[in-house]
């Protein structure tokens, strides 16, 4: 077995911490040949503006291949000379004939070659929570259609509180991932552009032609020119990285609402196990949250890479290692646990049972006090509504300590029964108040579907 040290990375666990396109990606092969592809690119780029000779930049392209490499090779020539990629730059030119092996990596930095490849990461990941994200929103938008009036118990700092419907809980779900599509949306002009600076910006080695260079350098990547240089300037890498924070915490609050749910006291939702799952090894009864309980965990270490990545952006001058390197280990972790936290979430929205008797049941079981509310809005009509609830809480509270129900409570206080009698109450109970639940549901599913038939379905 090969010699793991980290658990993102066991063969045993690596499914709960990333998927296998983005391992593949992040990978020592994926990366290198990502970095093989810019290098080429930099030298059409500059043969295109007469910088280098177009021969060179032909032969350049057609040897930039990973399998055409000795990786032990870069591998070593890395440690032996203490340089990010003077291993890479060595073993592609020892395959190059020499009026070509001299313009590889010709004026160009570590730093515009692993930030053209962040950029190169930021558009697959963002393609991949484009997709995931608006399959998760369809997911939503059908149980939210479905359960428009399911009635449930709305629940305020953990305590049953008025009555709710599913949909209205789903469509707060939905809505919230619509705004991260926003999001994505929106930022992809400022994240997806290439690096190509130079020493310390200004493109020196490139002289007047730097411009050119970068320009079709960007497009042949298929980037946008930044424009300006930006080494040190890393508010595009931390803000994605708080976009995918943001996204993952959305994942976690669904994962945390199913988590509550289906406790078996509440058992208003199930989600979906594989027929071979064990909870238990000394409880063979159990069947544990392991999607929902999982996105929490995701959600709380995006965040705190996320935010590593925030703080490495205070950088000084025109480069600096200390806050770049940062992001060489954060920034994977973002992607690869974002991605986990869409897939799991994915999967546990299409598997989630809902057991609209079981919402029912538990109304049931506070006895009718969950009409409070409605009781409040009918009696402030007649007694104000400050002095109606002071009158009701106490009648309640009183209902409460006797074991009574909330009808009988009511009916047991003399000014309230003047002006709230059984035949009032019972429709209460009978005819359940969801007030606009029902219309936001509408009108959050309106808004998405009108907005899923104008956007693309890819990103960016």
């Amino acid at each position: 077995m090969t010699t793991v040290s980290r658990i993102a990375d066991s063969p045993m666990y690596a499914h709960l911490w990333g998927t296998e396109e983005l391992r593949s990606h992040f990978s020592e092969e994926g990366r290198l040949e990502a970095w093989l592809e810019i290098l080429a690119a930099l030298a059409e780029a500059q043969a295109a503006n007469d910088v280098i000779p177009a021969r060179a930049a032909a032969q350049i392209r057609s040897k930039a291949k990973v399998e055409l490499l000795d990786l032990e090779y870069i591998a070593g020539e890395t440690r032996r000379t203490s340089h990010s990629t003077l291993g890479l730059i060595r073993a592609l030119s020892r395959i190059l004939p020499p009026d070509a092996a001299q313009f590889v990596y010709y004026g160009a930095t570590v730093q515009d070659v692993t930030d053209t490849w962040m950029a190169l990461t930021m558009k697959r990941m963002g393609g991949i929570a484009w997709q995931q994200l608006r399959a998760i929103e369809q997911s939503i938008l059908d149980l939210a259609v479905k359960h428009r009036t399911t009635p449930m118990a709305g629940r305020t700092h953990g305590q049953i509180g008025s009555i709710i419907t599913f949909g209205f809980k789903l469509a707060s779900w939905a809505d919230e991932i619509r705004r991260h599509i926003h999001r994505l949306a929106d930022g992809r002009n400022r994240w997806l552009v290439g690096q190509l600076a130079g020493s310390v910006g200004t493109l020196g080695f490139l002289g007047q032609s730097g411009l050119a260079v970068r320009a079709d350098f960007c497009n042949l990547l298929g980037l946008s020119d930044p424009g300006m240089s930006w080494t040190t300037s890393r508010d595009r890498i931390a803000e994605f990285s708080l976009v995918q924070a943001m996204i993952a915490t959305t994942m976690a609050r669904i994962g945390d609402e199913v988590y509550e749910l289906q406790r078996p006291e509440l058992a208003e939702v199930g989600e979906a196990a594989a027929t071979d799952a064990v909870g238990s090894i000394t409880m063979p009864h159990k069947q544990n949250p392991e999607g929902s309980e999982h996105l929490v965990t995701l959600g709380r270490m995006v965040r705190s890479q996320a935010s590593l990545l925030l703080d490495s952006s205070v950088q000084s001058h025109e480069r600096d290692g200390r806050g770049w390197k940062v992001e060489w280990v954060a920034f994977p972790e973002v992607c690869l646990l974002t991605a986990s936290s869409l897939r799991i979430a994915d999967d546990l929205i299409r598997g989630l049972t809902v057991e609209a008797d079981s919402m029912k049941r538990n109304l049931e079981h506070t006895r009718g006090y969950w009409a409070s509310e409605s009781a409040l809005v009918a009696l402030s009509r007649d007694l104000g509504e400050h002095r109606a609830h002071q009158l009701l809480y106490e009648a309640l509270r009183q209902g409460r300590q006797g074991g009574i129900d909330f009808k009988e409570a009511v009916l047991s206080h003399p000014e309230l029964s003047e002006h709230l009698d059984g035949g009032k109450i019972d429709q209460l109970l009978r005819e359940p108040d969801t007030a606009s639940a029902p219309m936001m549901v509408d009108e959050v599913v309106a808004r998405a579907h009108a907005e899923r038939n104008e956007e693309a379905e890819q990103w960016p």
